[in-house]
């Protein structure tokens, strides 16, 4: 291994744990490790922190009880005979490999298996279907699929050069008497990961990731989730998408923590606060929809050995936070980032949380606001998209993907006027916290007012009738627009009339004039594969709606501020 790259790597991870209270000193000093010509995040990193050391590096709970528990050193050892394995099967530097793998020890043995040869990693969840199967390998060129046999039949009849490879078959590879695994030599640009996004509103991006974006690059998603040496981290999210590799791999093992997972089937709250204070968690985090069903249960047995609360996905909204407060005595801290970088802004561990913030730009990441329009950078206080810089004083940032692989078009338009461009509005206020405000796509105007979903989603939520909302701009002949929400009921709500104006009323009494939902409609919402929302759908439907080309269904019905006389003149 590369002793200078280890040591270099280590310095700059050390000085953010030791600046973990002092973000500002943290955002002044920090600077990405110089890694040199060749870098192995596996090699490196891991087997250096790993070999000889017996600390639980990876704890995997079932429902039943039953639970698996893998040291640092069982994770490099069987990671160096499933590089060996994979070899043997024909694993070659460079060859793209889709791991399609539940919460399952053998997801993290390959992963670390793949980095050790120099090959790609595609993560992939259970949950797609042949033909994403079909558009994966064909624009991944996949090599090698890794799964399940009870996954395997998914590829049946989907053509291309590839070969599937069973877990079933796996475990030879726990039979082979390997050495360490020697370095593969791979240099710091060459690719490592090839992540899809969800696709919510067009075909799934596919992004590349270098040996030192992600690998690297989560030192600041380790620096904003507060995660130390010896803690025990939970982070609930589905294999196959980018958090999970945030949370449940890069940024707990930068910290030498163990990776907690509890993998239930079907999600029960009291039973994962159970596992929570059982396990001796310390940080923990989780997207909303988690939090709120959290909240519903009995908090008062505390929070155990927690020190650190994370929400991560979109904002919670205030409700959430000051009930886990009152109750346990912990802020949840937002943060944010996406599929095509690290995490990029974040509220840190002892710094102050303003409800409804993502917080400051996180150590060596050169957050900016741009407005959309001008394209010209806002100073202080205001509003614009979320861009990196790419021309600032240490050039593009390094946890940036190198692209979207085959799509130039993308690119170009990605990577315009020197910055890299997320799509997400937000706005900054006095003290430099960035507040979300939508993506570009979704914010409309409606009687020329600019108007962010997001924020009329937030407190549509609110309403205990409502499991879910999305707003979209529907057509009016005097506004323009108006904003109509889509509404997925809670149990126990009926799509009724008298619920309809429960919900425009409660919109009425909580939102500004300008923004009140005016129309509503109970609907089943479309979704991605990893469950989020497709708003462009939901935009085509009302425009094909306002010019007669669609119709509401005989279940569905759309109820409007019109039809009920108290709520008309607002």
């Amino acid at each position: 291994m590369s002793s200078s790259a280890t040591e270099s790597y280590r310095a700059a991870r050390d000085l953010l744990l030791e600046l973990r209270q002092d973000p500002d000193r943290a955002r002044t000093e920090f600077r990405w490790p110089d890694l040199g010509d060749r870098f192995n995040w596996a090699v490196d990193w891991f087997d250096a922190v790993a070999r000889g050391n017996d600390r639980p590096a990876l704890v995997i709970v079932e429902e039943d009880g039953s639970s698996v528990e893998r040291s640092f050193d069982e994770m490099a050892r069987r990671s160096d005979q499933v590089a060996a394995w994979l070899a043997r099967s024909g694993v070659r530097r460079g060859d793209s490999v889709i791991v399609m793998l539940g919460n399952q020890v053998e997801l993290w043995e390959v992963m670390l298996a793949i980095m050790k040869l120099g090959a790609v990693i595609m993560p992939t969840t259970t949950a797609v279907g042949t033909s994403d199967l079909v558009d994966r390998i064909a624009r991944g060129a996949a090599r090698f699929v890794v799964c399940n046999e009870v996954h395997a039949d998914k590829l049946d009849g989907v053509v291309g050069d590839y070969t599937v490879l069973t877990t079933e078959r796996l475990r030879d590879a726990y039979e082979l008497d390997v050495p360490p695994a020697e370095h593969p030599g791979t240099a710091p640009g060459d690719r490592l990961l090839l992540y899809f996004t969800s696709g919510t509103t067009s075909r799934p991006k596919l992004v590349e990731h270098t040996q030192v974006s992600y690998p690297v690059g989560h030192l600041a998603t380790m620096y904003w989730l507060g995660v130390r040496p010896g803690d025990v981290h939970l982070n609930i999210s589905s294999p196959g998408w980018a958090k999970h590799a945030w949370s449940c791999f890069f940024a707990p093992w930068i910290a030498e923590a163990t990776i907690f997972l509890y993998n239930y089937q079907r999600f029960d709250p009291g039973a994962l606060l159970a596992q929570l204070r059982e396990r001796q968690v310390t940080t923990f985090c989780a997207p909303p929809t988690v939090w709120r069903m959290l909240i519903t249960s009995d908090l008062s047995g505390g929070p155990g050995t927690l020190r650190e609360v994370i929400g991560a996905g979109e904002p919670l909204n205030p409700e959430v936070i000051e009930r886990v407060k009152a109750a346990w005595g912990l802020t949840i801290r937002d943060g944010y980032g996406q599929t095509e970088t690290s995490a990029q802004i974040g509220n840190t561990p002892g710094t102050r949380v303003k409800p409804g913030s993502m917080g400051l730009p996180l150590p060596g990441i050169p957050v900016a606001l741009v407005d959309p329009l001008t394209r010209e950078r806002v100073e202080g206080v205001g509003e614009g998209e979320i861009c990196l810089v790419l021309d600032g004083p240490d050039g593009r940032p390094l946890p940036l993907m190198t692209g979207y692989q085959g799509d130039d078009g993308r690119n170009a338009e990605a990577m315009a006027d020197g910055c890299y461009h997320t799509g997400d509005v937000a706005s900054r206020d006095e003290d430099g916290y960035i507040t979300y405000i939508g993506r570009t796509d979704d914010v409309f105007k409606a009687s020329d007012y600019k108007i962010s979903p997001f924020e009329l989603e937030s407190v549509l939520i609110e309403h205990p009738a409502v499991a879910e909302a999305a707003v979209v701009p529907a057509p009016d002949p005097v506004r323009l627009a108006v904003p109509k929400a889509y509404v997925a009921l809670a149990p126990g709500f009926s799509p009724s009339e008298e619920t309809a104006l429960e919900i425009l009323t409660y919109a009425r009494e909580h939102l500004a004039p300008y923004q009140r939902v005016r129309r509503v409609e109970f609907f089943e919402l479309p979704k991605t594969i990893s469950g989020k929302i497709r708003r462009v759908e939901l935009r085509a439907r009302e425009e094909d709606l306002a010019a007669g080309t669609a119709r509401l269904s005989g279940s569905s019905r759309e109820w409007r501020v019109e039809d009920f006389p108290g709520l008309r003149g607002g």
